[in-house]
């Protein structure tokens, strides 16, 4: 505890010279498309991925960029193409984006033998070939093949080991790019070298996703916030009643074991003393302040109550760093917001370091425009969350070491 782990200290693409070197650059361009017109809805993770192909263009390298996109099974799906990602890149570099009409085959090898230093190019869909899940090594020779150097900068996808995330550097030397470095200098600096009191806030439907984050927790936080779903499966485990509230009661036992484990090495762990309850999930049901352990029949909890927000917001404040994954509610409802939305804006104001680990969080973050007050929003829902747990992942344990 306290000192920083070797495995997050990694090359990046500033610890190697790029100049004149083809480099194979995993992205993350799985974005969202409209089903009619096949336009992209929303272009967060291609403007994410622009500085390292910057630096790297700027730096005279010549850049072969891949992704997966969607799931097409290990075949050539047109709506999954990545054409229309060429274009908005194109668009966002201001210099043409040349598109492989395939991944490893003879239009992209040809393209890629001609790339001059400076210049860019896509190939396609990497999950147009079964063997890139498969982490076929021939395939990811294949790919490899294509370049000098690999540089990772797909965070949500290191979690898993693919042949265009951890593959390849088997045949090639595999180093970070900024975004990719960015989420290991803030999701590993504050596990491993954390700004006390670390202040950990899950929430969230399912306890079962959260359980080996809530043990990895229990070893380095101060405290521990649970709230959302998941908090209900505690509240039965210790005897409550919860109605028809989400509740996992296949996860008691394991819950049991997290409080005692929670209470032998001291840390504190908060959970909704009362909670807003509905007799559905609908924004038309009336709302109830009830306690958290005697919720009647027939209702369930949909948020936590306001006893419970201004408990958990005055340990926010306090804070030195702060890991937030999970919402408190159903904040796509404005009744069932306000818990979310407190916990928000109190980590926004804290002044601590403040981590917010992607997917529903991310999204709490950006509805209640708190996104410049947060250190640091992962663009990798579970691959942060396997990052909390201790766990090694494949895409980054393949990397140089610093």
């Amino acid at each position: 505890m306290g000192t920083y782990n070797a495995a997050y200290n990694k090359k990046s693409v500033r610890d190697v010279d790029v100049s004149g070197k083809k480099v194979l650059l995993r992205c993350d361009f799985n974005v969202p498309l409209d089903k009619s017109s096949g336009s992209i809805t929303d272009e967060g993770r291609i403007v994410a991925a622009l500085p390292t192909i910057k630096y790297l263009l700027e730096q005279s390298a010549a850049v072969i960029a891949c992704s997966h996109l969607g799931r097409p099974k290990g075949e050539f799906v047109l709506e999954f193409s990545l054409a229309p990602i060429a274009d908005c890149l194109s668009k966002h570099l201001c210099k043409p984006v040349k598109m492989a009409k395939d991944v490893v085959g003879v239009d992209a090898v040809a393209l890629a033998e001609v790339l001059e230093p400076g210049e860019i190019m896509l190939i396609e869909n990497t999950r147009f070939h079964k063997e890139e899940e498969k982490n076929d090594p021939e395939f990811a020779r294949k790919l490899a093949g294509l370049a000098e150097l690999f540089v990772s900068d797909a965070f949500g996808s290191v979690h898993r080991a693919h042949a265009s995330t951890e593959g390849v550097s088997h045949f090639l030397p595999a180093v970070s790019g900024f975004l990719l470095k960015k989420e290991l200098d803030n999701i590993g600096g504050a596990i491993s070298a954390p700004k006390r009191p670390l202040v950990a806030i899950l929430g969230g439907a399912k306890v079962s996703d959260k359980l080996g984050v809530i043990a990895n927790l229990v070893k380095i936080a101060d405290s521990i916030i649970i709230g959302g779903g998941m908090a209900y499966t505690f509240f039965k485990a210790k005897g409550g009643s919860v109605g028809k509230s989400l509740c996992e009661d296949g996860e008691i036992e394991n819950v049991l074991k997290m409080l005692e484990a929670a209470q032998g090495s001291g840390v504190k762990i908060l959970l909704p003393c009362d909670s807003v309850a509905g007799l559905e999930l609908s924004n038309d049901v009336e709302p109830e302040t009830v306690d958290s352990d005697a919720i009647p029949v027939g209702m369930m909890a949909l948020d936590i109550g306001p006893k419970a927000t201004k408990e958990f917001v005055s340990e926010i404040t306090g804070a030195g760093t702060i890991v937030w994954n999970g919402p408190m509610g159903v904040f796509e409802f404005p009744k069932f917001a306000e818990g979310t939305k407190a916990v928000a804006n109190a980590v926004a104001q804290s002044g601590a370091i403040s981590i917010i680990g992607g997917g529903d969080s991310a999204a709490a973050i950006r509805k209640f425009g708190l996104e410049d007050k947060i250190t640091h929003i992962s663009t990798g829902g579970g691959a942060s969350l396997e990052f909390m747990e201790g766990k090694v992942l494949p895409g980054i344990a393949c990397l140089l070491d610093a």
